[in-house]
């Protein structure tokens, strides 16, 4: 059993592991949790309570999660001095699986993102947003429930390879006098620089688990999102070696929009999936417009920011939104908002969206049965009008009830 300086190991649990490139998941698993700063403490108690009581239901007791607090953010700050200590890496890679609360990134100096440097020291390369609508919720559109898709972002590259210069500084004057004279490019002395890689390795992990994702859950589509008609070399190259990689390691799951259309006259051929890709810039309108027609997007990095967020809205906001950091094995599961200092220890919050991410959790343990129980859960508190303040104000006649209540509702209602 390894050691730790803060980290308590349950002794009633066992650890995930990996066997022949499957997880292999004990009847009490051993699964690391970082509750999370601000209303990370009132969110976290209230999703372990519905998930524990959604798994006894689920099993009949023969399986149950045994919880292992681990530190990052202002908690492992007040116990190790650092936001993010190693032992904390090294207790997400023995146990593989984990559950995250929000996190606040400390201001001046540092880590960039705490989340991002989970992400990068993990290398946990494919972000993960399912966004459907729960009946009941408020939404600004007229037919939120046509929106039903899942988004892989990839998690490393792009824009957040932190890899920038500031304006002014002796490294952003030398690299601009270098790209001008030896380049031949003409950026202004007055710029701050960022670069921006997107790799043949990082795209086609990315986009093999989308498509993989899609086979077993047995969807329609994947389609490449990009900016390739002005980014020909990064996001161009994303949808090429895309559809590259979809033709290689899937040709006989797959058939490309391409294809559909010279080979099979538009109709699809049974138990294949259609490969397809959009612009950036109009998928914006197309997951408004035309939301059936997509059920799961790859996307670079900041395209899946943008984009999954924007979806979320469509259902009900973040509030609503699980998350998922996944590698090839290790999957670190998490809310998709932010801290909310100011509603911190004050019982109000809506827990669903880290509830919906152990949710994933459950799934990607194979615990199924027990996800579920929880989503009907959701769905039956929503449709008896006993929410959280967000979801409370954009319904008619609802009971407003805060963060542990509405626990308490959906163990009810399992």
């Amino acid at each position: 059993m390894a050691k730790y300086k803060h980290i308590v190991v349950p002794k009633d649990g066992k650890p995930i592991q990996v066997r022949n490139k499957k997880l292999s998941v004990p009847a009490h698993p051993i699964i690391p949790v970082i509750e999370g700063d601000g209303i990370g403490r009132d969110i976290m108690k209230a999703t372990r309570r519905v998930v524990d009581a959604a798994v006894e239901k689920a099993y009949k007791g023969k399986k149950k999660i045994a919880w292992m607090d681990i530190y990052a953010g202002e908690k492992a700050n007040e116990l190790y001095g650092e936001w993010m200590p190693q032992e904390t890496f090294d207790a997400i890679k023995k146990y593989i699986v984990a559950l995250k609360g929000p996190l606040t990134t400390p201001v001046g100096g540092g880590f960039r993102s705490l989340n991002v440097t989970l992400r990068q020291v993990l290398n946990l390369y494919a972000c993960v947003r399912p966004v459907r609508w729960f009946k009941g919720v408020g939404s600004p559109v007229v037919h939120p429930e046509k929106l039903n898709v899942v988004i892989f972002r990839e998690n490393t590259e792009d824009v957040y390879s932190g890899i920038e210069w500031k304006k002014g500084t002796k490294e952003a004057k030398k690299v601009i006098s270098w790209l001008n004279k030896t380049m031949k490019t003409k950026i202004r002395s007055d710029s701050g620089l960022g670069v921006k890689p997107i790799s043949v390795t990082g795209t086609k992990r990315l986009v093999r688990k989308a498509i993989q994702y899609a086979i077993d859950k047995k969807l329609p589509s994947v389609t490449l999102v990009h900016k390739g008609n002005i980014m020909k070399y990064t996001e161009g190259a994303f949808r090429d070696w895309g559809y590259k990689l979809a033709t290689s390691e899937f040709r006989s799951k797959i058939v490309t929009e391409d294809e559909l259309w010279d080979k099979y006259k538009g109709k699809m051929p049974k138990g294949r999936i259609l490969i397809k890709d959009r612009i950036a810039d109009s998928i914006f309108q197309q997951v408004l417009t035309r939301p059936d027609e997509y059920s799961v997007l790859a996307t670079p990095n900041l395209n899946g920011d943008y984009l999954s967020d924007a979806c979320a809205a469509q259902v009900g906001g973040l509030g609503m939104a699980p998350g998922a950091n996944i590698g090839d094995y290790i999957g670190l599961f998490e809310a998709t908002h932010g801290t909310a200092p100011k509603y911190a220890d004050k019982d109000v919050i809506n827990p669903g969206s880290v509830i919906l991410s152990a949710c994933m959790m459950l799934d990607y343990m194979g615990w199924d049965k027990a996800a579920q129980m929880i989503e009907k859960s959701i769905q039956k508190t929503i449709d008896k009008k006993t929410v959280t303040y967000d979801l409370h104000r954009q319904m008619k006649g609802a009971k407003k009830v805060g963060t542990s209540e509405f626990a308490t509702q959906m163990i009810k209602n399992m």
